[in-house]
């Protein structure tokens, strides 16, 4: 590989992980709440409500359903209204966290769940309000495991941007797509294949390294 193609890589390497750092945060920023509706609606949970869990599940669900190329490319319009254009970085963060939304509201759910119901049960004798359950007992206790979800939904994510190099997207996903695939490159789509691995087994170790410091459980 000559030079121009290493500082392509390098440009891509920091697209890359704007792109899928901004999508995590955006993608839990949304995702968070929606996973606090579906555990407290559910009827096992502190506030049921059969219809509110129901619609709220449904979306979910249909979001989770659609393949991610097709609803990238099923939203170009909600894109472009967004962020003003429908190929780069900046447009590929919009379909990552639609995407991703669902996902990480399903795992925050699912990490609610784990919590002992004992513990709730102390808060809810203690006076606590529903608000106070929710900030003070349930994701204080499901903290590692949303930890650990954390860490699966920036390697999903991180997978999904790769995709959108097929539809303009930026990162190295464009650059397999661009050079490695359009242009009969190998070395240029193994290497960044290498990279694209080599940050989700980093990322992974860090965060369940996190997760073992955290977890009172494993103590």
């Amino acid at each position: 590989m000559n030079l121009q193609i290493i500082n392509i890589i390098e440009k891509g390497i920091v697209e890359t992980f704007y792109m899928v750092i901004a999508s995590t945060l955006f993608a839990y920023l949304l995702g968070i709440p929606i996973g606090v509706i579906l555990n407290i609606t559910s009827p096992n949970g502190i506030k049921p409500n059969r219809f509110v869990n129901i619609t709220v599940g449904f979306i979910t669900n249909v979001i989770r359903s659609i393949p991610f190329l097709i609803l990238l490319v099923a939203i170009l319009p909600f894109t472009r209204l967004i962020v003003g254009t429908t190929i780069g970085s900046n447009a590929t963060i919009v379909p990552l966290v639609v995407a991703a939304a669902p996902f990480v509201a399903r795992m925050v759910e699912s990490s609610l769940k784990e919590v002992d119901s004992g513990v709730i049960e102390a808060a809810k004798a203690m006076g606590s309000s529903t608000w106070q359950i929710i900030y003070k007992v349930l994701l204080v206790e499901a903290k590692p495991s949303l930890l650990v979800g954390g860490v699966i939904a920036f390697a999903t994510i991180l997978g999904y941007s790769a995709m959108a190099g097929f539809v303009g997207g930026g990162g190295l996903g464009a650059i397999a797509v661009n050079y490695g695939y359009y242009r009969y490159k190998t070395d240029v789509m193994l290497v960044t294949v290498a990279i694209l691995v080599i940050i989700v087994q980093v990322f992974q170790e860090a965060g369940i390294h996190l997760v073992n410091k955290l977890d009172k459980r494993i103590r």
